[in-house]
């Protein structure tokens, strides 16, 4: 088995406003990018589901994978394991509780490792994600954070 990298990142034209992802996965000579923008949806849901959309994307569970983010949000919140807290508290009062839920599930089925990096420092790969991410927010045809908006509709934010 190879060892699976990933690089990811999201991005949000205003915040909230038309968002994407852009995630590039390696490993060994082969290489996959996947990329989707969002009509309304917030940075922190798009850097989180660059992650979650790359460990979807792996074939085989028992992956090792080393996953590279410029998000201090999903980073921190794995390496200081603030999400399995949340998790044992039912994520009360926590914003995108449906990707965290949906982060661990997946999470849980790989060996990760998660590592920050910063963002706009000549990555190459962390830049190509940028691309993706935010070229997907500037499509035309935009799919719909159903959870996002539906939450935004249930306090009348929308």
């Amino acid at each position: 088995m190879f060892k699976i990298t990933i690089y990811t990142d999201g991005s949000s034209l205003g915040n909230p406003g038309p968002g994407g992802y852009g995630t590039v996965l390696i490993s060994g000579k082969h290489r996959k990018e996947i990329s989707e923008g969002f009509r309304l949806t917030t940075n922190n849901r798009m850097e989180l589901l660059s992650v979650i959309l790359g460990l979807e994307a792996l074939k085989q569970e028992g992956q090792t994978v080393e996953i590279f983010s410029d998000s201090k949000y999903v980073v921190d919140a794995v390496q200081k394991k603030w999400v399995f807290n949340w998790e044992k508290t039912g994520f009360k009062n926590k914003k995108n509780s449906d990707l965290w839920k949906r982060f661990l599930i997946i999470y849980k089925n790989h060996k990760v490792t998660l590592n920050w990096i910063k963002g706009h420092s000549q990555i190459k790969e962390n830049e190509r994600c940028d691309l993706l991410a935010t070229e997907a927010a500037k499509n035309k045809n935009l799919n719909i954070d159903y959870f996002y908006e539906a939450t935004l509709n249930e306090n009348n934010l929308l």
